[in-house]
């Protein structure tokens, strides 16, 4: 079975765009299941379901999405080879930009869209930096000029990856997407495969549901930031002296 994940930030179009491509494969004869990791609550089995695509979705609660994914990989494995899929898509969150899902051998996409901001590919970290293949989506609401920064910007932070802009609502560029699809590695199994990046470490008190504010209530892994007095201070704005007249 082909497994490819697929990682970007909240409302971006990644369920949109997966939906669309998966429907082509089905309709060329590759038969598709979708797992969908989220944090507290999630609509997308119903976008997938419309789309007559197998669909299950694991909600991490209190817990990070992305260590909640690792954790229940295997499981999603399975149960992705027990609907007859030849191709699985593993949907997560991403909620905080530095995880990343990908794993080695496998395919990876990362989905971003245009209004994020010019700076967002560099903040985006290893989940756009490590991807096979980066999907920008809502091209249509910038202009060409803008769409080209962007996709400079995206090609400094990874230089290998393909780069496809693809329209979640009307499903311009799903095609292409699907193909990319059909060209995933099969696998057996995720057993003992790695992954591309570490996960942030994330055991410390309030991981055990510790509520309290204060040094004295912070202990495991606990990073302190420096604050130097003096340094980086705004400058007062200048007054208008028509104004102040």
């Amino acid at each position: 079975m082909r497994l490819v994940t697929v990682a970007g930030p909240p409302s971006c179009g990644k369920t949109s765009i997966i939906a669309r491509a998966c429907r082509q494969l089905q309709d060329a004869g590759t038969p598709c299941a979708v797992v969908k990791f989220d944090c507290l609550k999630s609509r997308d089995a119903a976008a997938y379901a419309s789309a007559g695509i197998p669909v299950s979705v694991a909600l991490s609660g209190g817990l990070c999405p992305d260590h909640f994914y690792a954790t229940n990989l295997e499981e999603a494995f399975t149960w992705a080879q027990g609907t007859g899929a030849a191709c699985c898509v593993i949907e997560t969150a991403g909620l905080c930009n530095r995880c990343s899902p990908h794993i080695r051998g496998l395919l990876a996409l990362c989905v971003i869209d245009n209004l994020m901001g010019i700076d967002a590919p560099e903040k985006i970290g290893p989940m756009l930096r490590l991807a096979d293949v980066v999907c920008v989506t809502k091209g249509d609401l910038v202009s060409q000029a803008e769409r080209e920064v962007y996709r400079h910007r995206i090609r400094q932070m990874n230089s290998r990856a393909v780069i496809r802009h693809i329209n979640g609502l009307t499903g311009q560029g799903c095609q292409d997407l699907a193909r990319l699809l059909a060209l995933a590695p099969e696998v057996d199994s995720v057993t003992e495969r790695t992954l591309r990046f570490a996960m942030p470490a994330a055991v410390c008190s309030y991981c055990l549901s510790e509520m309290r504010l204060g040094a004295r209530y912070q202990k495991g892994n606990v990073k302190k930031a420096m604050f130097v007095q003096g340094l980086a201070t705004p400058a007062a704005p200048e007054e208008d002296d028509d104004a102040a007249s």
